[in-house]
């Protein structure tokens, strides 16, 4: 049982010791607001350090008692049961510090995006949205496209999902990058090996807050005839609502809600998620400086390679974890890339 690191239940210690002496001060309740917040941390601190406490005498007392069962089989069934207990519990922690971010347990905005290469990018962009499409039913999370353009020929040139469901966000931010396909392409009469790529964007689905916000002032809005699904409402209204964020450039679109106010209000939350991770890009950039990493920290890098031509392989080149099943990986069984992802993510954190 690891104590520093991620986990760092020394540290803990320190910073409620800190919060017990600000709790003594004559005047710490002078500042209710403050008083509460302070409370609260200390709270949740005393939470973390008890369960984390709780695992370590488990833990210990199971070691002591290997020791003393030497040839008693019915010692050593019952040390197997409560070490595979003991590992499943570690294994739920690791994945409740993995959801630990600001918006983690937020609804999440995918968007897909076709890279150079007409159709045969455009038809790669369709396949990934099926397979996220898929992935969201598995977890049972609720789907609804926003905002799509459909391809010339085949496939989509771009598109954009909102993904409802516990944790969402936090899970889906392990497919932010470019996705890279390699196949006997389908729309080549002389069955040619193509390789076709697509980025992939993830945001938090954020409301109006004091984390990011936006000028009004800064801020172009465009209505215009919608083309995508609604039923006819959409087809004789301008509902769709485009954005454009001046400072930074930013064009959303939304164009799938019944009216044009709910189109807004859905554009406005794609643009807070964007520029919420361009911060975060920044905010990663800096870690990686500190720490005297060289690696590109840029959200928009190739992470994962598809192949279905000369061999079936999908490689998480972040982890390096890959499989041989691309008909189940494309159907939307990508759990092990990313909760891979997020075990290293948490390594990156020591």
């Amino acid at each position: 049982m690891r104590s520093g690191g991620v986990f760092d239940i020394p540290g803990k210690r320190v910073r409620l010791a800190e919060l017990d002496q600000q709790v003594q001060q004559a005047d710490f309740w002078e500042d209710p607001q403050r008083a509460q917040k302070v409370m609260q941390e200390a709270s949740l601190l005393r939470d973390k350090i008890e369960v984390w406490d709780t695992l370590g005498r488990r833990c210990q007392e199971a070691l002591e008692l290997y020791g003393m069962a030497e040839e008693d089989r019915v010692l050593l069934e019952e040390l197997a049961e409560e070490a595979g207990v003991l590992a499943a519990e570690l294994d739920r922690r690791e994945f409740e510090l993995a959801m630990s971010g600001p918006h983690d347990g937020a609804a999440a905005i995918l968007s897909i995006h076709a890279g150079a290469g007409g159709t045969e990018a455009q038809d790669w962009a369709q396949m990934l949205l099926r397979m996220y499409l898929r992935w969201a039913e598995r977890q049972k999370f609720k789907t609804f496209i926003t905002d799509e353009t459909e391809g010339e020929g085949a496939g989509i040139k771009s598109v954009t999902v909102e993904i409802s469901g516990v944790n969402a966000y936090g899970l889906l931010k392990a497919e932010k990058g470019v996705h890279r396909l390699v196949r006997l392409s389908p729309f080549d009469s002389a069955n040619r090996r193509h390789t076709s790529f697509a980025k992939v964007e993830v945001m938090p689905a954020l409301e109006e807050n004091l984390e990011i916000q936006i000028d009004p002032k800064e801020i172009e809005v465009e209505v215009f005839l919608s083309s995508g699904a609604g039923g006819q409402n959409v087809q004789k209204n301008q509902t769709a609502v485009r954005i454009r964020h001046l400072p930074t450039g930013l064009i959303v679109t939304s164009q799938n809600e019944r009216s044009q106010t709910q189109n807004r209000e859905m554009a406005m939350r794609v643009l807070r998620g964007r520029l919420y991770e361009i911060a975060e890009e920044k905010r990663a950039a800096e870690r990686a400086r500190l720490k005297g990493k060289i690696d590109d920290a840029n959200f928009g890098s190739q992470i994962r390679s598809y192949v279905l031509h000369p061999y079936q392989m999908v490689k998480d080149l972040r982890t390096d974890v890959e499989t041989g099943n691309t008909t189940a990986v494309l159907d939307g069984e990508i759990d092990l890339f990313i909760e891979a992802w997020l075990k290293s993510n948490l390594q990156d954190r020591d």
